[in-house]
């Protein structure tokens, strides 16, 4: 019996080595071809080619996410670098948290900014580790969502400290079971406290207001995006004594775009770019600019017709008397009223009053 098969098998590598002889010929067992309808092989590839285009590196070395398709793929995602403004708010809020956290728990808290970075909404919510908790929340003038992720680190050590749990001693885990209404309204109340940090946070760039909506415990009921829409993602840390966790927030580029051009700026210190000693310089060098006033005795309308028939020593006729009140102006801007008469040899204009604003007039 193994006689007939072995030939069979002979027979079948016999017709496929046939076949690649018509094709003529191919690669190594390091490349590749495809064959051509004329029966040419087109670029034959080999395998370091193949490596490279893939973002493989068959030595281990290098990093492969920046090359080949990988650096196709992650060419979409936008760097959170190109907002330098989001570094300053993110800043203040690490600042305004210790503040709030402390005065929250009563405990001594350290709130700290691990990293910002960008992300693709999609990858980040399957990457959440479970259990969690999912905070959304509404930008009321911005129209649009974010997400706040507390880790079960966190949520433990919060409920720990507020019900009034030993110092000095890290909260009990208690894995495998949903959250209790007990531990979801205390971790609300701390949710709520870093949101109202984060809208002064960005209060002095533009003002908005963060709004809880829902917290959910799923992250496929808290998706508020879609899965390839890029996100800015701020990693924070919270420590208290022993304990602590991380929380997480997440905004989409889409929530910022109202804000996009306030974020594009490039800001010097805590003043958001006001310098005051460069406001008073500028208003004292207003006060000594030179402006050109007109006096406008009258203003009359012709037709294109009239005009086109002046000729040398035709005369135009005024509406207007020596006593009659004439108008000042700067550019086409009325500034003031006075009558004409003459001042040591020269034509002059006493001033009567300021003249009305242009939406003043009847």
């Amino acid at each position: 019996m193994a006689g007939p098969e072995l030939s069979e098998e002979e027979r079948m590598a016999a017709e496929w080595a046939a076949l690649a002889d018509e094709g003529g010929g191919g690669g190594g067992d390091d490349s590749f071809g495809e064959m051509g309808g004329g029966g040419g092989a087109t670029r034959v590839l080999n395998q370091d080619e193949i490596d490279s285009l893939l973002g493989f590196d068959r030595d281990g070395a290098g990093d492969g996410d920046n090359t080949g398709v990988m650096a196709l793929v992650n060419s979409a995602l936008v760097n959170y670098e190109r907002l330098p403004m989001l570094e300053v708010v993110f800043d203040r809020l690490v600042r305004m948290m210790s503040t709030s956290l402390r005065n929250f728990t009563s405990d001594n808290v350290e709130v700290s900014l691990d990293q910002i970075s960008s992300v693709r909404f999609g990858d980040y919510l399957n990457s959440i580790p479970l259990p969690a908790m999912l905070a959304v929340f509404k930008a009321e003038e911005w129209d649009n969502y974010g997400l706040m992720v507390i880790d079960s680190a966190l949520i433990y050590s919060i409920v720990d400290v507020l019900l009034g749990g030993r110092r000095g001693t890290a909260a009990m885990r208690i894995e495998g079971r949903p959250y209790t209404t007990i531990e979801r309204n205390l971790v609300e109340r701390m949710v709520h406290v870093v949101l109202s940090d984060l809208s002064a946070a960005f209060d002095p760039l533009s003002p908005v207001t963060f709004r809880f909506d829902r917290l959910e415990t799923n992250p496929r009921f808290a998706t508020i995006a879609r899965q390839a829409n890029a996100a800015v993602l701020v990693k924070l840390r919270i420590d208290m004594e022993d304990r602590g966790g991380r929380l997480e927030l997440l905004i989409p580029y889409a929530t910022l775009e109202p804000v996009r051009e306030l974020l594009l700026q490039m800001f010097m210190g805590e003043k958001f770019g006001r310098d005051s000693i460069w406001e008073t310089h500028l208003a004292s060098e207003l006060w000594m600019t030179d402006v050109h006033l007109s006096a406008v005795l009258d203003e009359i309308t012709l037709s294109l017709y009239d005009v086109l028939n002046w000729r040398i020593g035709s005369r135009v006729l005024l509406n207007v008397a020596p006593d009659d009140t004439i108008e000042l102006r700067c550019g086409d801007v009325p500034m003031f009223l006075g009558r004409m008469g003459r001042k040591g040899g020269n034509i002059a204009v006493r001033i009567d009053r300021e003249a009305p604003k242009p939406e003043q007039q009847p």
